[in-house]
């Protein structure tokens, strides 16, 4: 169903679904990771102090601010945001994981809405947060006060 392709895009490997998936359709549930404290490029973000690495295909996910998937990082699946036709290659939005990126990057995947530059949800407005579905953690750290956010990042 996921095929990994080396090469062929601007970010080098990339996930591509081999068959047509429906809105809400579960690509995968991700298993056998390991807990880390600190992020790296290739950890996904579970909880404010928590990240995830060793994550099989699921690393291959690319980012874009039009995504086709969601991580959902209370169930640890992965599901299609829409309808997606065989061939395409799967994306998710980092910041709806990541409150600070270890690499941040310039986004250059072409969307209207494109957020230019990737850095994590800590620095993109509520308003265009709004537009994702993101993670029950970053939603938490949203809400908390800067000084709670400055003592957490000691």
């Amino acid at each position: 169903m996921l095929t990994v392709v080396q090469g062929g895009s601007a970010y080098g490997a990339r996930l591509i679904t081999t068959e047509a998936l429906a809105k809400g359709a579960l690509l995968h549930r991700i298993e056998h990771y390991r807990l880390v404290e600190r992020p790296t490029y290739q950890t996904i973000q579970v909880a404010r102090d928590a990240h995830i690495e060793e994550l099989g295909v699921v690393a291959y996910l690319n980012h874009s601010c039009r995504p086709n998937t969601h991580v959902d990082t209370t169930a640890f699946t992965v599901t299609a945001r829409r309808d997606i036709a065989a061939g395409e290659e799967l994306t998710f939005f980092y910041p709806s994981t990541e409150w600070e990126m270890d690499r941040p990057f310039v986004c250059l995947c072409g969307a209207p809405q494109c957020v230019r530059l990737v850095a994590g949800a800590k620095y993109l407005s509520v308003d265009t947060l709004s537009r994702y579905s993101i993670n029950r953690h970053i939603r938490g750290l949203i809400r908390e006060p800067p000084a709670a956010a400055l003592v957490s990042a000691r």
